[in-house]
């Protein structure tokens, strides 16, 4: 059914197994020292307000400062696989599967609005929950036969399995139709091999959604599960920021993947690849706005507890002028996001078109370049505002700026993105 028609119901299904919050007030918020989210500037209803406010207290509890700091410096949480089925005991692996395999049945407004509370608190694991949620779980369900979805969606929902896609290579990022990893028909049977490269929690991952060229120009999308008969981890990716995500190597020699495991039609998966880029870059999206809303709450609290001159740093004007800045950022990006998932939430779900294009192509792609790079520069302000305490790790804030930097790389690059949404005005007028 369209995803903008939900039951009320469902919106409960997130608090199934967490205690009950109310929305937290502005006293309450300076008291645990962050700023708090005016929902009803943004038009929030009850229902979302308290979908945030429940995912909020949840990941604050079950991830502390203290231990994402830990896990940033390790680059490694051996509680991964645990927090990872608390996320599915509250069901929001699944925002916008079906009901029946155990999802919310939610739009992407709701799913942008998990994706930024998660990575409010912790980036890196935000951007292993978007890879799941959204480049499985949603890829799936989009394009999965119901065979698949009987099989993959319910553990991946659940949080028994965790979910990764395949797509970049060393030799095919930007333009990832060069890829070379190869899928060869024999039998019941697909044979791949060759290699995937930057894949978020490709060493984790239960079950990969890979693409693959099954011709000289023809791509195909399969599902490959961690045991199957050639597939391997490859070395992992000591990275500067999100280290906290898993990000992998894999490897396919003579990897059998049963012919059932062929997500859509042979050669056409360039279709599946390129509107599954759109729902990528809206959902990511929450991901620099959760950054920079922490950026805020860090850097606000800061300034209105240091003294310098007798007086609170944020009381001086150029400070002042400073923190407005990096509110108004935030601001016009949360308005730009929200606005583009509740228009694609109002249309239904669409499927590219044959030239590989959505609707929404250059929307998602101009969301995603706006709050990316707005994140590294809020980010930098923090790091300016805290001074000398900003540029130590002591402090969060440069973790925030490393973590920020990826989302003008991931999902295709800022320069992709600009490209694309050029390409799409041209047609407008040259068409």
């Amino acid at each position: 059914m369209p995803f903008n028609i939900v039951p009320r119901i469902t919106y409960r299904s997130v608090l199934k197994n967490c205690v009950r919050h109310k929305p937290i007030v502005a006293k309450e918020a300076v008291a645990l020292g962050y700023s708090t989210t005016n929902d009803l500037m943004h038009g929030l209803t009850k229902e979302q307000s308290e979908l945030r406010s429940t995912v909020r207290n949840f990941v604050e509890k079950e991830l502390p400062q203290d231990l994402v700091q830990k896990i940033d410096r390790d680059s490694h949480w051996s509680g991964f696989r645990d927090f990872w089925r608390k996320l599915g005991s509250i069901g929001v692996l699944g925002v916008t599967a079906p009901s029946k395999y155990g999802g919310l049945e939610l739009g992407y407004f709701e799913h942008v609005l998990v994706m930024e509370e998660i990575s409010r608190v912790c980036a890196a694991i935000g951007l292993s929950y978007g890879a799941h949620s959204n480049l499985c779980v949603n890829q799936l369900t989009l394009n999965g036969s119901e065979k698949q979805k009987e099989k993959y969606l319910p553990k991946l929902i659940d949080g028994s399995f965790v979910g990764s896609l395949a797509m970049s290579e060393t030799s095919a990022g930007s333009d990832v139709t060069s890829m070379k990893l190869k899928a060869e028909k024999k039998g019941d049977y697909f044979v791949l091999n060759g290699s995937k490269f930057w894949i978020t929690n490709g060493s984790e991952a239960d079950v990969v959604f890979v693409y693959a060229k099954t011709s000289d120009k023809g791509i195909t999308a399969f599902v490959v599960e961690k045991g199957m008969e050639g597939f391997s981890v490859g070395q992992t990716i000591d990275k500067l920021g999100m280290r906290g995500s898993p990000t992998a190597e894999l490897m396919f020699d003579n990897c059998k993947v049963p012919a059932s495991n062929m997500v859509g039609e042979l050669n056409r998966g360039v279709y599946v690849l390129m509107s599954g880029l759109d729902y990528e870059r809206l959902v990511l999206s929450g991901g620099p706005v959760g950054i920079m809303q922490m950026a805020c709450d860090q850097a606000f609290d800061y300034a209105h507890e240091r003294v310098q001159f007798n007086k609170p740093i944020g009381t001086f004007q150029l400070l002042q002028g400073k923190m407005a800045d990096m509110h108004t950022r935030l601001q016009a990006c949360r308005a730009y996001l929200y606005n583009i998932a509740r228009a694609i939430d109002a249309s239904g779900r669409q499927k590219s078109s044959r030239d590989g294009t959505s609707p929404f192509t250059k929307e998602c792609a101009g969301t995603i370049l706006y709050v990316s790079e707005n994140a590294t520069q809020v980010a930098l302000d923090a790091i300016q505002l805290l001074g000398g305490n900003g540029y130590s790790n002591e402090y969060i804030v440069g973790r925030l700026l490393r973590d920020a930097k990826l989302y003008e790389i991931g999902a295709g690059t800022s320069e992709i993105r600009r490209w694309l949404i050029g390409r799409e005005l041209n047609k407008e007028y040259l068409s």
